[in-house]
């Protein structure tokens, strides 16, 4: 008889925005351990809104932490896109076949996933070729005495077990999941969806300190119906109960209007 040969162990690399103590970044390594080997890059606090900011003006650290499975991970002083950076270019001895951002403490969606840290970290993954997935999880709507995560953590776990037997996903794309909070032993099911539209409002609260000065504290609150109603979109999907799986692609480049704008290239104040 052939001997069988044994498929290499994937390696996944999870961080998130909501920091390494965080218990929807547990509840991932739980699900997918079973996958691969598992290895956690996260930040020491949270970073929650830092969008792809990065840090090139002061050094970065980075330590070992134990975490409550009795694993550990590493906890790095930089932000969610840095925590993978740091990974890549070198602390990790080996590249990752996947990476995995999250469970955030609510909801990405619609054109508000550019704030996003956890969305950013995954992106950083996209940016060097290697498949990714920003996850995230309505908390708000789930009951304070029911904050469970582990119902995200198995779809995760069947999404990624999904991606693993088919060829990987385009280079600089990734996955923005988002899972609504629905009732115990309701099926999760998902749909393929489109970036919505707002899906945060925005307003100024304004105050004064203590000591007289004035502060300005920017907030929000989610937009109960947003933009949903279009038709496809992320904000549908959760609205309807549904994970919404939105793939995003690095590149920004609105094609259809570079041939609408390619007269500009000839007029007198844009010539050289």
């Amino acid at each position: 008889m052939k001997p069988q040969t044994r498929t290499a162990e994937h390696v996944i690399l999870l961080t998130n925005d909501d920091g390494i103590t965080s218990p929807g970044l547990l509840a991932l390594r739980t699900a997918l351990r079973e996958l691969g080997r598992t290895e956690i890059f996260a930040p020491d606090r949270n970073w929650s809104a830092a969008s792809r900011t990065r840090t090139f003006h002061k050094p970065l650290r980075v330590d070992p932490v134990p975490m409550l499975d009795g694993s550990v991970g590493r906890a790095t002083s930089g932000t969610p896109s840095d925590c993978v950076s740091l990974a890549l270019l070198g602390l990790l001895d080996a590249r990752p076949d996947l990476i995995v951002s999250g469970i955030n403490a609510g909801l990405n969606l619609g054109r508000d996933v550019s704030y996003s840290g956890t969305v950013a970290a995954a992106m950083e993954g996209a940016r060097s070729g290697i498949p990714a997935i920003a996850v995230s999880y309505d908390t708000l709507q789930a009951p304070s005495d029911d904050l469970d995560y582990s119902r995200a953590a198995d779809f995760v776990r069947r999404l990624v077990r999904f991606l693993f037997a088919r060829p990987p996903l385009p280079s600089g794309i990734l996955l923005n999941v988002n899972v609504p909070h629905v009732p115990a032993g309701r099926t999760l099911r998902a749909r393929l969806t489109r970036l919505g539209g707002e899906a945060y409002s925005n307003y100024l609260v304004t105050g004064k300190d203590p000591h007289g000065r004035e502060y300005y504290w920017i907030t929000g609150d989610p937009l109960t119906g947003g933009t949903a109603g279009e038709g496809g979109t992320d904000l549908d999907a959760i609205a309807e109960g549904f994970v919404s799986i939105t793939p995003i692609h690095l590149d920004m480049t609105e094609y259809g209007l570079l041939t609408e704008l390619r007269p500009w290239e000839d007029e007198p104040d844009l010539a050289s």
